[in-house]
């Protein structure tokens, strides 16, 4: 199959890409600095020559959207809802204008979607949409409107032709450098990966594998279509999760954070603390029941196989360095 990656190069797109390029698929990424032969070039908002790598494509998952690992000041949210909305508008254009459109269209969305909760799960048919929840920031409620915005504009994109998939995505975990779980594990060899304001959030996450897995049973399901929640069925509650990562690791300490430690933290990275401190528990209602079979269902064998892949790469990574000075 042919399939298009509009905002590809980041680590969910590298993962997908990766995976699809090895199984056969001819991968086309859409990036603001083309490096490679398979990579063209767009601006994420307008249409341009790139929309010919659309018309006749098989797939299209469109991943395109700024960074949240980022401080959330008003022009850096503003710049993740424009780089959302201005993609998934511009994509849906490129589908609806083409000759022969993609049969399916998976839209990058994120579990962010539901409620801050702790009592229930979250699935596609009762899960409750966040936005309104008492005792949290207020900006809380903008990450909310990103994603329903983001939903509706491919909702209401006019392709006709195209089945249209959103991807609730929880946290993606792979051992790339730079990626979710490269941080977390880093603070847990630290010595930090204790419970954050007592840990009782709940941390939704789906191993690459399984993600890749997933969106290769959704491109094949012709009967799936709208709102999916892509994360395994095992939501853990931070302190618990931090824990089986930790004693997968061996790191025998994780000093625990209050609030006002986690925003410390959280400055010092550029980073949020909505991303440590919000219970996000969202299970797989609909790849469920459409059949989907989770290979990493657990957390704790999911924790295990990310921290040899960690160990082989850096192992692998080490031996190259040697050569190199060797040489």
């Amino acid at each position: 199959m042919k399939i298009v990656l509009p905002g590809g190069t980041g680590q969910v797109g590298t993962i997908l890409d990766r995976a699809l390029s090895a199984a056969g698929h001819e991968v086309v990424v859409l990036t603001r600095r083309p490096r490679r032969p398979q990579d063209v070039a767009w601006d994420g908002a307008t249409l341009g020559p790139w929309a010919e790598a659309v018309d006749g494509a098989d797939v299209v998952v469109n991943l395109a959207g700024r960074s949240v690992s980022c401080r959330y000041t008003p022009e850096n949210l503003r710049a993740m809802m424009d780089s959302r909305v201005d993609s998934t508008r511009v994509v849906g254009e490129a589908i609806a204008a083409a000759r022969r459109p993609p049969k399916v269209w998976l839209q990058m969305s994120t579990a962010t979607v539901y409620a801050h909760r702790f009592d229930a799960a979250n699935d596609e048919t009762t899960g409750v949409v966040g936005g309104t929840e008492s005792g949290v920031p207020d900006y809380w409620a903008y990450s909310v409107e990103i994603a329903k915005n983001w939903e509706r504009t491919q909702a209401e994109a006019p392709t006709p032709d195209t089945r249209k998939v959103a991807l609730r995505a929880a946290m993606v975990m792979s051992p790339d450098r730079g990626g979710v779980f490269d941080v977390l594990l880093r603070l847990a060899r630290l010595g930090l990966g204790g419970p954050v304001a007592g840990g009782g959030q709940y941390v939704s996450w789906i191993h690459d594998e399984d993600f890749v897995r997933a969106v290769e049973f959704l491109i094949a399901r012709e009967d799936v279509a709208g709102a999916v929640n892509l994360a395994a069925p095992g939501p853990l509650p931070q302190r618990e999760f931090m824990r089986v990562l930790r004693r997968t690791w061996g790191a025998p300490v994780g000093l625990p954070a209050t609030r006002w430690m986690a925003e410390a933290g959280a400055f010092a990275l550029r980073s949020d603390t909505e991303l440590l401190l919000k219970s996000r528990r969202v299970v797989p209602g609909r790849l469920r029941d459409a059949g989907f079979a989770f290979t990493w269902a657990g957390w704790e064998g999911a924790a295990g196989d990310l921290v040899r892949r960690t160990r082989a790469a850096r192992a692998g990574s080490g031996r190259r360095r040697a050569r190199v000075s060797g040489g």
